[in-house]
């Protein structure tokens, strides 16, 4: 098998309790130029799939602990887009519509070629999924797709940093995101003054939040943010 640069730099999440096969995939990847990480059950991989980037998560139907379909339902409801291929022993019809309903984009059936494997991540890698489905957190509702975000029946009027902060927020939530993590996903290594960050979420938080509206971007005791609804007493 000969190695292609075609794929180089991609970074893929492998979720896969079959650790033999898990180990193959990881193996074909590299020589095809494309890193891999690996999570053993559902829920590690849907933490993964929260807290890392990646271009395409390859995710096994039967898993412990949470099934390949309630991840990827669990993902597409928190706005997370990347692409999704599902692997699964399962060839009915009914099994597939399942798996595309919960926001899967492709579909391989066990045993497969690894060469289709490798072509139809490349295919997926350059995509963001268009089944990502609205974010919602007490009565704010934001629609990544189209680029929507509403505060009850306010329609929010938000500049492009201000969807980005609320696209990394969205990413963790309800989990705390740093200072440091809010300004390399915003700027790259070159972010500007220590004060832009500040100014940029200053203004985010007053145009989500009025007066009798509960707290939904938290600052916390870390120093972070969270997107959540804030707790009585905190």
């Amino acid at each position: 098998m000969m190695a292609t640069n075609e794929t180089e730099n991609l970074l893929a999440l492998l979720v896969e309790d079959d650790l033999d096969l898990a180990g193959t995939i990881a193996d074909v990847l590299k020589i095809h130029g494309i890193s891999c990480d690996h999570a053993y059950n559902g829920e590690a991989g849907l933490e993964f799939a929260r807290q890392g980037y990646f271009d395409v998560i390859i995710l096994d139907l039967t898993l412990p602990k949470m099934d390949g379909l309630t991840v990827c339902e669990t993902l597409r409801r928190e706005g997370i887009d990347r692409p999704v291929l599902m692997l699964t022993a399962r060839d009915e019809l009914s099994d597939k519509l399942a798996g595309f309903e919960a926001g899967t984009d492709d579909y391989l059936v066990k045993p497969f070629a690894f060469e289709e494997l490798v072509v139809r991540l490349r295919a997926l890698s350059g995509r963001r999924s268009a089944k990502a489905k609205i974010f919602e957190v007490a009565d704010l509702q934001v629609d990544f797709a189209r680029n929507i975000a509403k505060r009850g029946d306010r329609v929010l009027r938000l500049s492009p940093t201000a969807w980005k902060i609320l696209g990394i927020l969205s990413k963790h939530s309800p989990a705390s995101v740093s200072r440091e993590q809010l300004e390399r996903g915003l700027w790259g290594d070159e972010p500007p003054e220590s004060n832009s960050l500040n100014v940029h979420l200053y203004k985010l938080r007053q145009q989500i939040q009025r007066a009798t509206e509960a707290e939904v971007i938290c600052r916390d005791a870390n120093g972070g943010y969270s997107l959540r609804e804030k707790v009585d007493g905190e």
